[in-house]
Parts: structure tokens; C-alpha cells; sequence
């Protein structure tokens, strides 16, 4: 039986991983309890372990099984359905998502719901993030600039209401992002 070059390095990895799982979960269990305690620790260290590997070999295999399928002469379908994998994956969709986060808790630090309930060390803290989270090279073009529209009308702080629509922008640039990604 010939595996392919990435099945066997998967294969590998999850066996070094059940391996160390089972061994720290014994030696854990070792420590807690006795020798009973480190049999059943390992056990269940190892087989889940396992188990986690099992189940994340189709997401892992994914973009080897599409490289297989394609012509050695056609490159660019293989890139054009890595790209598609990566979005239908998730990636650029959490990108959006940890920005829709970050700038709403910069608005809420921006427009407290307490007069002095936000520091401002904290205030420029959730700035910071919401700015780093926001220029992220991954993130897609439409929500980086609607991000942008939104930490403008926060960086304003003079309508809670313009900044609360800007919000709703970029939450629905963000739906919108998801639903056609």
C-alpha cells in the first residue's frame, strides 16, 4: 500500500501526538492518583488525541486531495480552489468577524454605558486592537473598508448614533462576506 507523501506525515504527526498525549496523560495520572488513575489518563489522553486526529484528516487532506485531482499543466486551478478552500475554510470570515468584535468593544469603551466606566488606558487598549485586527492582510477588501468607515465614526466620539450605524455596516458587510464566501 503506497500512501502518498501527505497522508504519511499526517499519519506520523498523529501517531507522535497520541503518543505524547498518552504519555503526559499517564504521567499526570501517575502523579494524581496512582497507577490505576495513569492507565486510565493515558487511555483517554491518547484515544482522544486520536480521535481529534481522525476527525480533522478530512479538513486536513482537503487541499492535497484538490492539488491530486488537477492537470500538472493546469497550476492555476489548483490555486483558484486553494483560494476557495481557504474561504469556505473560514479563514477570512473569522478575519471579519474578530474585526466586527474588535471595533464593537472600542465602541463600547468609546460610549460607556457609566459615565468613567471605561479607563483610558483601556479606551486605547481596545483602540489599538480594533486597528491591528482591522489591517489585517487576510481580511477582504469590502469589510477592511467598511472597518475603516467604522473606526472613523468611533475615533470621532462625538455621535453615539452615526457610530452605531457604522457598526451595523460592518455588521452586515460581515452577513453579507459569510453568505457569499
Amino acid at each position: 500500500m503506497d500512501l502518498p507523501l501527505a497522508r504519511r506525515v499526517h499519519l506520523l504527526l498523529t501517531v507522535v501526538l497520541v503518543t505524547w498525549a498518552a504519555l503526559l496523560g499517564g504521567g499526570l495520572g501517575l502523579l494524581l492518583a496512582g497507577r490505576v488513575m495513569a492507565v486510565v489518563v493515558a487511555g483517554a489522553a491518547g484515544l482522544g488525541a486520536g480521535a481529534g486526529a481522525f476527525i480533522a484528516r478530512r479538513h486536513v487532506m482537503a487541499p492535497f486531495r484538490a492539488e491530486s485531482r488537477a492537470d500538472s499543466s493546469d497550476r492555476a486551478a489548483v490555486a483558484d480552489r486553494a483560494e476557495g478552500y481557504a474561504v469556505a475554510d473560514g479563514y477570512a470570515e473569522g478575519l471579519a468577524h474578530a474585526v466586527l468584535v474588535g471595533i464593537a468593544t472600542y465602541q463600547a469603551a468609546v460610549f460607556p454605558v457609566t459615565p468613567y466606566g471605561v479607563t483610558d488606558e483601556e479606551r486605547e487598549a481596545r483602540r489599538t486592537v480594533a486597528y491591528r485586527v482591522a489591517a489585517h492582510d487576510g481580511l477582504p477588501h469590502a469589510i477592511r473598508a467598511t472597518a475603516a468607515a467604522a473606526l472613523e465614526a468611533v475615533d470621532e466620539g462625538l455621535d453615539a448614533e452615526y457610530a452605531r450605524a457604522a457598526l451595523t455596516a460592518l455588521s452586515a458587510a460581515v452577513h453579507a462576506h459569510r453568505t457569499t464566501g
